[in-house]
């Protein structure tokens, strides 16, 4: 009976494995399953850790998560190049403004996350299971994009505590997920928040994922990721005027960076 179920076993193994190198869609489909899963199992067991060692939500869990989720490239054959690391060491308080590209962007993340560092989301990712409840601990601030007047009041919020606990926030000014291999408008908030709070600005730009993740074309390979972290940009003395100009100079920079980055 046992040796039926490990013939089994591998006769379904050796069909998979057939069907990703015959299908893109299988091979695609598969690999998002797993690093879906993978996200599930790891955020319920990393959430335990958090509990223990930290007792409920704050940003030292970020440590514990980062140290989990920086295991996750070695399962899809990513590489990371990084650079600038050192402007990550200010002074103080600050807003980190980065692309956003896919669900695989979290890799990307944790794999460059300064210490005290926050990020703000959206608040339907409450709502995914374990991994809600992880992001949960780990401090993520949740704003509903729906409601500009909301996302005020909470962004707000965000530049007194900034400044209170000397936290560094993290945001996609993008505001959703674009894999084209060029950047989508920048919307505001980052850059009001940083004039707000008389902090600096600082850019990470990654690498275009085009190359080896696609979902249009069902693309999901092993590739390599390089990851800039830009000089800071100062903002004090700046005022809610020069919220456009703060807004179009980062654009400018991360996109030129972007292609470079990529190779264009």
């Amino acid at each position: 009976m046992e040796l039926g179920w490990l013939v089994c076993g591998t006769a379904v193994l050796l069909l998979l494995h057939v069907l990703m190198e015959l299908s893109p869609a299988v091979n695609f489909a598969l690999r998002i399953g797993f690093y879906c899963l993978l996200c599930l199992v790891s955020s319920a067991l990393a959430a335990v850790a958090c509990l223990l060692v930290n007792g409920g939500r704050t940003v030292k869990n970020m440590r514990i998560i980062k140290a989990v989720v920086k295991t996750f490239k070695y399962f899809f054959g990513l590489r990371f190049e990084v650079k600038g690391l050192e402007n990550f060491e200010v002074e103080g308080p600050a807003v980190i403004v980065s692309n956003h590209q896919s669900i695989l962007d979290m890799m990307g993340l944790m794999e460059v996350l300064p210490d005290n560092c926050v990020q703000v989301g959206k608040k339907e990712l409450m709502y995914t299971g374990t991994v809600g409840l992880i992001i949960y601990l780990g401090g993520v601030i949740f704003i509903n994009r729906k409601s500009t007047s909301s996302a005020k009041i909470v962004m707000a919020e965000v530049a007194k505590t900034m400044t209170a606990e000397n936290l560094k926030v993290w945001v996609y000014p993008e505001g959703t997920r674009n894999c084209t291999g060029d950047l989508l408008p920048f919307k505001k908030g980052a850059f009001h928040l940083a004039i707000q709070a008389q902090v600096p600005v600082i850019p990470v730009v990654y690498s275009s994922f085009t190359t080896f993740y696609n979902p249009k074309t069902k693309l999901f390979t092993s590739g390599e990721i390089k990851v800039e972290v830009l000089p800071p940009i100062e903002t004090k003395g700046l005022t809610s005027d020069d919220v456009s100009d703060l807004t179009d100079r980062c654009f400018s920079t991360m996109r030129e960076t972007l292609f470079r980055l990529s190779g264009r």
